[in-house]
C-alpha cells in the first residue's frame, strides 16, 4: 500500500497563535484525506492550527477509484501507516507529540499505533468522531464475520475491504486493541458520539468508560434536534466545536445546538 501523504508544512497561523501540538486527521473506513475532512482542514486552520491528513489502507491492486479509497486494508498496516506519517509530522514541526482527530476507523488505527507500534508518546489528545473502540457493527457484521472465520477466510482474504473484517467486535485486532484496557493514562481522550450511528449499534459501543483523562460525549445530550448518523456526525457544527474544546481545554467556548441533518450535519 502506498504512503499517499504529503510532505507536511508548518502553518504560520499556527506560529502566530503559538500552538505548539500539530494535529493528525485520521480519516473512516472508505474516506480519505480528501473527502472526510471538508469541516475540520478549514475550521483548525482557521484556529491557527497546524493541521495534516493522510490516506491510509488504499489497496492499489484495485482499479481506479479504488486506490484512492482509504480504510480498506488491514488496520496493523494502516497503522503503520499513520505511524511513518506522524513521524513526518513531528520531524517536519519539531515538536515531540502530536493531537490526533479520527473518525469512526480513525479512532482504531491510531488506538493500534500506540499500543503496539510506539505511538504511545507521541500522542497528547485522541478525539474520536463517531469512535469505533470496539468495533461496528454495520450491515450485521458482527454476525456474519464470525461465521467468515469460521470458514477459513483471514481478514487479509476478505475481498475488497480487509479492514472491514478486522472492525468485527469479536475479531483479533480488536481484542488485542482492548487488551489491558483502552486508554494510556498520559493521553487525554474525548470520544464524541450520536444516538442515531448506524454503524456502530449500539453507539455506546464506542463510549468505553475511563477514567478523569476521558471524556465520553453524545451529541444529541442538550441537542435533540442533531440528527447526525455515523458519516454525517463529522460535518455537525455541534460535533466540531466539541473537537475545538477538547484540542484547547484551557480556553472552551459554548458548544451551538443545531438543527441538523443526517448524512451532511449541515444545519437546516
Amino acid at each position: 500500500m502506498a504512503d499517499r501523504s504529503r510532505a507536511p508544512t508548518t502553518s504560520p497561523a499556527a506560529r502566530r497563535r503559538n500552538i505548539p501540538t500539530p494535529v493528525v486527521l485520521a480519516h473512516g473506513t472508505g474516506g480519505s484525506q480528501q473527502t472526510n475532512w471538508g469541516t475540520y482542514v478549514p475550521l483548525l486552520k482557521n484556529e491557527g492550527y497546524c493541521v495534516f491528513a493522510l490516506t491510509y489502507g488504499a489497496l492499489d491492486e484495485l482499479p481506479w477509484p479504488g486506490p484512492a479509497v482509504g480504510g480498506m486494508g488491514l488496520i496493523e498496516d494502516s497503522a503503520a501507516q499513520f505511524g511513518r506519517f506522524v513521524d513526518k509530522v513531528l520531524a517536519a514541526t519539531g515538536e515531540s507529540k502530536v493531537d490526533v482527530v479520527g473518525h469512526s476507523q480513525g479512532t482504531v488505527v491510531p488506538a493500534y499505533y500506540a499500543k503496539y507500534l510506539g505511538g504511545r508518546g507521541k500522542i497528547d489528545k485522541h478525539v474520536s468522531i463517531a469512535p469505533a473502540w470496539r468495533g461496528s457493527t454495520v450491515a450485521g457484521a458482527d454476525l456474519i464475520l464470525p461465521t467468515v472465520r469460521k470458514l477459513g477466510i483471514s481478514a487479509a482474504q476478505t475481498p475488497l475491504c480487509q479492514g472491514c473484517a478486522e472492525l468485527d467486535p469479536s475479531s483479533d485486532v480488536m481484542r488485542k486493541i482492548a487488551a489491558g484496557g483502552y486508554y494510556y493514562p498520559e493521553i487525554s481522550y474525548t470520544n464524541i458520539a450520536t444516538r442515531y450511528d448506524e454503524a456502530v449499534v449500539p453507539y455506546t459501543l464506542g463510549l468505553p468508560p475511563g477514567g478523569s483523562n476521558v471524556r465520553n460525549i453524545v451529541v444529541q445530550d442538550g441537542c435533540p434536534v442533531d440528527f447526525t448518523e455515523h458519516a454525517g456526525v463529522a460535518g455537525s457544527r455541534r460535533a466540531a466545536y466539541f473537537v475545538l474544546n477538547a484540542l484547547d481545554p484551557a480556553h472552551p467556548r459554548p458548544v451551538p445546538c443545531d438543527r441538523a441533518a443526517p448524512l451532511s450535519g449541515s444545519a437546516y
